[in-house]
């Protein structure tokens, strides 16, 4: 059993706690933010897409040229480039990086966000886009003969990459969404299926959706799971919790004035009566409406805060409290964390440091524990001369 860690950056500092800062796209802090999860022992950053945002295959590609190991996640929206564009630019992204590329696919649950890109269907024919999309990268990536379609959203003929990725058989594709249409979709394509940071047992109902559609669609083996989170550290519980109102009470009190929520009301309001389209966020308000705090470390008052906007959940205490937290959804079926922090640099190099080894130790102390127990219910089988 192994646990994938997964960072978050961005191309300029800034976070709900404050506003950005320096130019939208700064090269040095890009590179800086990329190597600082590098060192701090993560597998992959995700790079996010949006519609006022930096290209991510661009930056991923900067990010490929300033690290030498770390993994590349880059969100990709299905709609608005031909899929056999797509296929070729990740690719050759993939060549450059020497393998290091996964793709996001978030079909996108906000109309209006959609529209500033020139996207007008509807949510669920947008998820239909994505399916037919999905099959023609895949077969993109791995088919040798040229192919066309005649599909209900692409049209073309013997297309054929001559490039093509560095992994076999094809990039991997994770894929974003908590409705019924993204169970479908995602449950036949994806390799790796991200929720939002529920508590247990809402993520234990998602998951076992994920793994129906992925056995509806007819396959043997059904998508790994991510979950995301922000956890908030502290020396001790009283530490941490103290942050976490910190924090907390800085997103109330100056929120307004971040360019972020600017952004981000435009299409999602902000604040306890948002009412958001994605079921995503929706999901999320109603476990806010519920309790603040859930399990063992979950808590969601920063999602009512935000309007759940995005991955707002927090993990809240010591590092070794946060990493238990962690392996109960491990314990779930969850085999991707994705982690990010209020203090997004900072906050990337104290997990490296305080958190990812406590959960890669635990996990490599069940797995030797596993061994030893299947070892002692093997059987001695006698041989010949009395050697065992």
């Amino acid at each position: 059993m192994s646990v994938e860690f997964i960072g978050m950056i961005g191309t300029r500092d800034g976070s709900e706690t404050r506003p950005p800062s320096g130019p939208v796209v700064d090269p040095d802090y890009t590179r800086r933010f990329a190597r600082a999860h590098e060192e701090a022992g993560f597998d992959r950053i995700l790079i996010g897409y949006g519609s006022s945002q930096p290209d991510g295959t661009q930056v991923a590609a900067h990010v490929a040229a300033h690290t030498e190991r770390l993994g590349l996640l880059v969100a990709h929206r299905p709609g608005f480039v031909a899929p056999t564009l797509a296929a070729r630019t990740f690719a050759t992204l993939d060549q450059f990086s020497g393998g290091r590329v996964a793709v996001h696919i978030i079909t996108g649950g906000h109309d209006t966000e959609q529209r500033r890109d020139g996207d007008h269907l509807p949510k669920d024919e947008r998820y239909d886009r994505t399916d037919e999309y999905l099959d023609v990268l895949t077969r993109a990536w791995t088919e040798d003969e040229p192919f066309g379609l005649e599909g209900r959203y692409y049209r073309f003929e013997d297309f054929h990459a001559e490039v093509r990725p560095v992994q076999q058989p094809r990039i991997p594709l994770y894929f974003g969404g908590s409705s019924p249409a993204a169970y479908r979709v995602g449950g036949k394509h994806a390799d790796v299926f991200a929720l939002w940071g529920e508590p247990l047992a809402e993520t234990a109902q998602q998951i076992a959706s994920v793994r129906a559609a992925a056995e509806a669609a007819g396959r043997t083996t059904p998508p790994r799971i991510s979950v995301s989170f922000r956890p908030i550290l502290g020396a001790t519980e009283e530490a941490a919790w103290e942050r976490a109102h910190g924090i907390l009470d800085t997103i109330k009190g100056h929120g307004a004035k971040n360019p972020l929520f600017g952004r981000r009301r435009a299409i999602l309001p902000v604040g306890p009566d948002a009412r958001p389209q994605n079921s995503g966020s929706q999901r999320l308000l109603a476990a806010a409406a519920k309790a603040d705090r859930h399990d063992r470390a979950l808590w969601t008052a920063p999602a009512a805060a935000t309007g759940a906007a995005g991955n707002s959940t927090a993990l809240v205490g010591t590092p070794e409290t946060v990493a238990q937290a962690l392996l109960d959804y491990v314990d779930i079926g969850v085999t991707t964390l994705l982690i990010r922090g209020y203090d997004p640099l900072d906050d990337a190099v104290d997990y490296g440091k305080q958190l990812l080894p406590l959960v890669r130790q635990e996990i490599a102390n069940r797995e030797n524990a596993a061994r030893g127990s299947a070892a002692a219910r093997t059987p001695l089988v006698s041989v010949p001369g009395g050697a065992r």
